[in-house]
């Protein structure tokens, strides 16, 4: 990538790692964290006025700074720590019935799935995982292999805009707008998704959607949303009661107030979101995440060649974006990431779904082509050398 070594720079990651692992907890341009800790000064020279009266105006401007990046009202979303966070928030406020049915996928993230199943079980409601077959041919196939799994039970869908341990694009726009047709409630995982892939929710129609901003938007970790369209909004209760219940100075949305309102916390995290949103801008990121997805395509058929596996899904921008992931046949996972971590100073995660294995790349703006092939060799020699791998 052409300016990827000068990005590099511009992060706070360890130089002497490969780091391939955005998709994870992400990384935080210096930039960006000068900002966060900035906020995080202000919070400390004077605590009284920056919570109780400052903060709700900060949150306000980068709640509307959000909004226009991923085309929704300010007023519907608040801020969150992670994605999982905002997924309790949802479903233990949800009026699961017994016998309802929840359609999901079998390709989910792990702590939402739990999420899903814990409060499913307290209400005798069902989780129907789908199998999704891999590698996924088609949108219309995959849409079809979705909705096998709906019933005169199902109340709900839910799944994923970006697939954690596979990294698949899933086609959300078009499962919504059948889902919607159907008289459901649609419920988007969007972890991964805010920076990676354009997010317009005017469009989307989602009910629920929940993303991270501290992934591939770049702030400082604990930084996430939770939206819900505002017919919704007074379904779901927060998961701490605080302030914000029955306010003594009610701001013009009970849904603010009741999930932004939580006492002594550091919202710091959460007023960078502008300065990322402009950090972007600054360094067309439009054109850097091209050229992410670019070096992906180029390299995904040379790691199945290598692993004996194949991809996933079509190698175009409906399902890749800027993480890909390989089947690897093994039974020791542990110790591959480890030697390659402590012996190649690569940081990539070899991940479990089920009875699969998976290695995950993401590619991030500072990634360039040695990266790949510093993997791919570090890959070679694990083969060639021990019986981690098999091909």
């Amino acid at each position: 990538m052409t300016e990827a070594n000068n990005l590099k720079s511009l992060f706070l990651i360890n130089p002497e790692i490969t780091y391939l692992n955005t998709g994870s907890y992400g990384a935080c341009p210096k930039p960006i964290f000068d900002d966060y800790q900035k906020w995080q000064r202000e919070l400390e020279f004077e605590a009284v006025q920056f919570i109780s009266v400052n903060g709700p105006k900060y949150l306000e401007q980068s709640r509307n700074a959000l909004a226009n990046f991923i085309h929704c009202n300010g007023d519907d979303v608040v801020y969150v720590p992670n994605p999982t966070y905002a997924s309790n928030i949802i479903v233990k406020s949800l009026k699961l019935n017994p016998g309802d049915e929840v359609l999901t996928t079998d390709l989910e993230y792990g702590a939402i799935d739990k999420t899903w199943e814990y409060y499913c079980k307290k209400s005798n409601a069902k989780v129907i995982r789908q199998k999704i077959e891999l590698p996924i041919v088609s949108k219309e196939t995959f849409i079809e292999q979705f909705f096998r799994g709906l019933s005169n039970k199902t109340v709900a869908v839910f799944l994923s805009h970006i697939t954690s341990t596979t990294a698949l694009i899933f086609p959300v726009k078009e499962i919504c707008e059948i889902a919607k047709e159907k008289g459901l409630l649609t419920c988007i995982d969007g972890a991964h998704a805010p920076g990676h892939l354009p997010i317009d929710l005017s469009q989307l129609k989602a009910d629920i959607y929940t993303g991270a901003c501290h992934k591939w938007m770049m702030t400082p970790k604990g930084s996430s949303f939770l939206y819900v369209k505002r017919e919704l909004q007074p379904l779901f209760d927060p998961l701490v009661i605080s302030w914000g219940y029955e306010s003594a100075n009610p701001s013009h949305s009970k849904f603010l107030d009741y999930h932004q309102l939580q006492g002594t916390r550091d919202i710091s995290a959460f007023l960078t979101i502008p300065k990322a949103i402009e950090f972007m801008k600054e360094h067309n990121w439009h054109q850097v995440a091209a050229e992410c997805r670019a070096l992906i395509k180029k390299n995904a058929v040379k790691f199945c060649d290598l692993l004996g596996s194949s991809v996933l899904a079509p190698l175009t921008d409906n399902f890749i974006g800027q993480m890909i992931s390989f089947p690897l046949k093994t039974s020791q996972p542990e110790k591959i990431y480890r030697q390659l971590f402590d012996t190649y100073k690569i940081e990539v995660p070899i991940m479990k779904h089920g009875e699969r294995i998976f290695i995950r790349i993401s590619v991030q703006g500072f990634n360039n082509q040695h990266d790949f092939d510093k993997l791919y060799a570090a890959l070679e020699e694990i083969i060639k050398t021990t019986d981690l791998i098999n091909t």
